[in-house]
């Protein structure tokens, strides 16, 4: 746990560092070669920005060592598994950076496929389908974890079923002629609250002397209220737009 922790502060100080030094130097020359049309980020298009470039770096790299998009698919979803069994198994800490680290190779999936001029439309169904294989595993591991409690089942439960309705609530969207990326829960939010709330749990718990998992299943409340609340309001701003 404490090693654990360790890392995370180590990281989160890198980042904080690296910050000003994306934002004084390197930003206009990078997020001149993005995309601009991503949709919304609750922490905004400059964290987000910062994000892609400080990952760049094992962008370069897997794009010398010849890594398929695919494998990055793939490896997002063997990350997902892996955190549902880890927290199956009640090891939440390492089961958080399962999910952050499957976020990340979702990420670098469609940067590397771009790069190439690989874009295309059976990597974006990939990229969406193995996107919703991995969130079910690792939800499943939270339900196996939060199974003693109703009201906990209940809210992982609803959780994964307001992930998966996002989603769909786009993918349809999109099938009659509607984009719609609005919504303040979408995967990338998903993906921070379940990793970090699995990452900080154990400690967290332990210094206020909570319950095990305390910090955890707030934040499943908090993606479960935001994610069905995102998919009604995607549900009724597609359907404005179809009639």
């Amino acid at each position: 746990m404490r090693t654990d922790m360790t890392v995370l502060m180590g990281i989160l100080a890198v980042a904080l560092i690296s910050m000003p030094v994306y934002g004084g130097v390197a930003r206009s020359r990078h997020d001149a070669n993005e995309i601009t049309d991503r949709g919304t980020f609750v922490l905004g298009a400059f964290v987000r920005g910062w994000f892609y470039w400080f990952i760049w770096p094992v962008e370069r790299a897997a794009l010398a060592m010849g890594i398929s998009p695919t494998a990055f698919n793939l490896l997002g979803v063997a990350f997902g598994i892996a955190g549902g069994v880890l927290f199956a198994s009640g090891h939440v800490n390492l089961g958080g950076w399962c999910v952050l680290m499957g976020g990340v190779a979702d990420i670098l999936d469609g940067r590397v496929a771009r790069a190439r001029g690989q874009a295309n439309q059976m990597g974006a169904f990939l990229d969406s389908t193995l996107d919703r294989f991995a969130e079910v595993g690792a939800f499943v591991g939270l339900a196996v974890l939060f199974r003693e409690s109703s009201f906990h089942l209940v809210l992982v439960v609803t959780a994964l079923g307001g992930s998966l309705l996002v989603s769909y609530a786009r993918a349809r969207g999109e099938s009659l002629g509607v984009v719609c990326k609005v919504g303040v829960m979408q995967r990338a939010e998903r993906l921070l609250l379940v990793g970090f709330g699995g990452i900080l749990d154990p400690a967290v718990t332990a210094w206020r002397g909570w319950d095990a998992g305390t910090v955890l299943i707030a934040l499943l409340a908090i993606v479960a209220v935001g994610t069905v609340g995102t998919a009604i309001y995607r549900t009724i701003w597609i359907a404005r737009r179809l009639s």
